[in-house]
């Protein structure tokens, strides 16, 4: 690309797609990208031997001027002739994301202060919480803040209010930042590949209350964070990133659990940053990332 090009480069934009792996989609891809004008800044694939499927994600950016509707229009030819799974976003555009926390506020307070600072491309939509605990913590950054409570028997009612506010705030992506609320199954399945989740990878080890005490008690020596899509198996999803801190015996419970908080803002700011640049792709029961 020469300098004029380079000068006149206006636009950039993400390709990611899925399909069953067979000879000359990289060369189809390439070549719709040089037929349109367009320049390749970076690019990524994998082909799983197991499943079948190529994954792949192109960062290009259109040297002469194209909308966004005439891309998708036009690559729908090679989407169809590969059975590809795609999707076509500006890269420069944030996301909207709807964050979920009850009365542990670590999470929230890092994804809050890391998007402030510019370090996660997204736009936060709004906080909901079943407390009340961090209003004032979302007011402070100008984050719109809903009360749901919930109850074996308003759950149904709180969920239907949850699913209002992704719809009424365009939310892509929701992200449940120590939210102890067990999502039902219908919701997992309308927010499929949309919600993430981040728990300590004590489990199945040590389910229940006070986990950190637990693994005190059985002389742990590693703690870790998972971050995963949220699905109908309880802490069973996709797995995005994963965090790790050794320990040692001169730890007690509650330094565990403060080593343990730093894991999970790390392991979760990663996951949410990855999804929000569309570098994640669902691979069955698995993900491929590209990082």
């Amino acid at each position: 690309m020469t300098p004029d090009q380079a000068a006149a480069q206006t636009d950039d934009y993400v390709l990611t797609l899925s399909c069953p792996d067979k000879p000359g989609i990289v060369h189809a891809v390439s070549s719709f990208l040089f037929m349109t004008g367009c320049n390749i800044v970076d690019s990524q694939q994998f082909g799983d031997r197991d499943t079948g499927l190529f994954f792949m994600r192109v960062h290009f950016s259109a040297v002469e001027p194209v909308t966004l509707e005439k891309l998708r229009a036009s690559f729908a030819a090679v989407g169809d002739t590969f059975q590809m799974d795609w999707r076509l976003h500006p890269a420069g555009e944030k996301m909207r994301v709807l964050l979920l926390v009850s009365k542990f506020g670590h999470c929230l307070n890092d994804l809050l202060f890391r998007t402030r600072i510019g370090a996660l491309p997204v736009e936060i939509a709004a906080v909901v919480s079943n407390h009340t605990d961090f209003a004032e913590l979302s007011a402070s950054y100008g984050i719109p803040f809903h009360h749901i409570p919930v109850t074996a028997d308003t759950k149904a009612e709180a969920e239907a209010r949850l699913l209002r506010v992704v719809e009424d705030e365009e939310v892509e992506l929701v992200v449940l930042a120590r939210y102890m609320q067990v999502i039902s199954d219908d919701l997992c399945k309308r927010l499929s590949g949309r919600i993430i989740n981040i728990h300590h990878s004590f489990l199945p080890s040590f389910k229940g209350a006070r986990p950190y005490h637990q693994a005190h008690a059985r002389g742990v020596k590693v703690i870790g964070a998972t971050a995963h899509y949220v699905t109908a198996e309880l802490d069973e999803g996709p797995i995005i990133e994963q965090e790790v801190e050794r320990v040692g015996h001169e730890l007690t419970p509650q330094q565990l659990v403060a080593v343990g908080r730093d894991v999970e803002c790390q392991a979760l700011a990663r996951a949410v940053k990855w999804h929000s640049e569309r570098r994640v792709l669902l691979n069955g029961s698995r993900t491929v990332v590209f990082a």
